[in-house]
């Protein structure tokens, strides 16, 4: 909606990630964390979207489908980073969301909730919480009825205070203009000499302004990222939720735990993803599949009752038709394989495009690269493919094709004939005495 707007902080280095590359900017499902955050704004209708971005701030903006990336050239707190957007809201009266880029882990129908929360209950400020077992390190909210009476840092919380187990994730819904306007009001009167966000909602409440909490229902919506345990703590939780909604959709997962998957995947119902399989982002699979055990598909297109795996490895362009069997120690790239074609087991096809109904032998190979130019192999419907054979690309295998075992083939074959490329044998007879062997 245009009459309510959000601001995702995304400014920061991320010193404890120990990383070349900003804290936001690390992948969560294949995504980057950021990705995620905006991903779930967009997806609770907010029309105006803006991103504070300062470290690596140019990568940042490629990730984000922002209404507009704003620049903080200083670090100087949360506070500072919610003012650069002043100008951007000027005359704005609507709500605005205030999150973070390194909490990837809020769903889009609880932003909803909290700013439909805001709506009804009139609110010029809600403060999102949770209930957590260890609230270590974490502000803690202090009640007054249903309002927010102000928010103590664990520092600074007494012995009673330190036992209250509700705490602030630092995201907020204001009313717009008060925000900005109470922005003003705060000052950098602490050690590290900053701007913080939270300092305007004492100035709100001691105005007589009610402050609202939001309790979540599901505390691990609001889990920040600071270092690599919490990203790979994040990781799972996204996992976890990957798999129930495929689960839900009517895929079976027999392992959820062992298996991978990333966002932007398709997974058609009935299809039975095995154990210890790792499905990447741009893969769509079809309805009714067998995908697995181990099986990795990368940005690949699977159709309809396919058998995909063990140990098979789908990469990028590669687009598989239905009633296929893709076996054991297969790897396919950059290729089309027509309907009900089989290649059973060991054998590398690159670059290729295979026909209807096509029979590749184990130990197949498309020889596809020079050393210069990749080249392409075609293998027209109904060609039988003998075991360890090598297909020297650019070559074409006419309809109904049959190569014989063991050919290395350099020229194209003609519909319906046989194909043989192998040097006749030659047996030595005491060849082995004669050589002291």
């Amino acid at each position: 909606m245009e009459n309510e707007a959000a601001i995702v902080l995304a400014a920061g280095q991320g010193t404890r990630m120990k990383s070349k590359t900003a804290k936001v900017l690390h992948p969560i499902a294949g995504q980057p964390m950021v990705a995620h955050v905006v991903n779930s704004v967009r997806g609770a209708g907010l029309g105006r979207v803006y991103v504070v971005v300062g470290h690596q701030g140019e990568s940042v903006r490629q990730v984000v489908n922002a209404s507009e990336c704003v620049t903080q050239s200083q670090q100087l707190g949360t506070g500072h980073a919610v003012d650069q957007c002043r100008s951007h809201l000027e005359g704005f009266s609507g709500p605005v969301l205030v999150t973070y880029g390194d909490t990837p882990l809020f769903r889009p129908e609880t932003f909803r909730k909290v700013l439909d929360f805001h709506r009804d209950q009139q609110a010029v400020a809600v403060v999102i919480t949770a209930e957590v077992t260890d609230p270590t390190g974490y502000g803690r909210i202090m009640r007054q009825g249903a309002k927010v009476q102000r928010i103590i840092e664990h520092k600074d919380a007494s012995e009673a205070e330190l036992a209250i187990r509700e705490i602030n994730t630092g995201t907020y819904c204001f009313d717009s203009e008060l925000l900005f306007r109470y922005l003003t009001a705060v000052t950098p009167d602490n050690a590290q000499g900053e701007y913080y966000l939270p300092d305007v909602l004492p100035l709100m409440v001691a105005d007589g302004y009610p402050v609202l909490p939001f309790l979540l229902s599901d505390a691990s919506e609001a889990a920040g990222i600071n270092d690599r345990v919490q990203l790979a703590d994040a990781e799972a939780v996204m996992q976890r939720r990957t798999a129930e909604h495929w689960m839900r959709e009517g895929v079976t997962i027999v392992d959820p735990s062992s298996v991978y998957i990333e966002a932007d995947c398709r997974i058609g119902m009935d299809t039975v993803i095995q154990p210890g399989t790792c499905i990447y982002a741009g893969t769509e699979i079809g309805t009714d599949c067998s995908i697995g055990p181990h099986a990795v598909l990368e940005g690949a297109c699977v159709g309809n009752r396919c058998s995909i795996g063990p140990f098979a490895y789908l990469r990028p362009g590669t687009r598989v038709g239905s009633d296929c069997r893709i076996g054991d120690f297969v790897e396919l790239k950059n290729s089309v394989v027509g309907v009900n074609t089989k290649i059973p087991h060991h054998s590398y096809i690159g670059d290729a495009d295979i026909g209807s109904g096509v029979n590749i032998g184990c130990g197949t190979i498309t020889c596809n690269y020079d050393g210069q130019t990749k080249h392409r192999t075609v293998i027209e419907d109904d060609v039988f493919v003998g075991s360890n054979t090598s297909l020297v690309a650019p070559i074409r295998l006419g309809r109904r094709a049959y190569v014989g075992a063991g050919s290395t083939l350099t020229d194209d074959v003609p519909a319906a004939a046989l194909a043989l490329g192998r040097a006749r044998q030659v047996n030595k007879k005491q060849w082995v005495e004669k050589h002291g062997k």
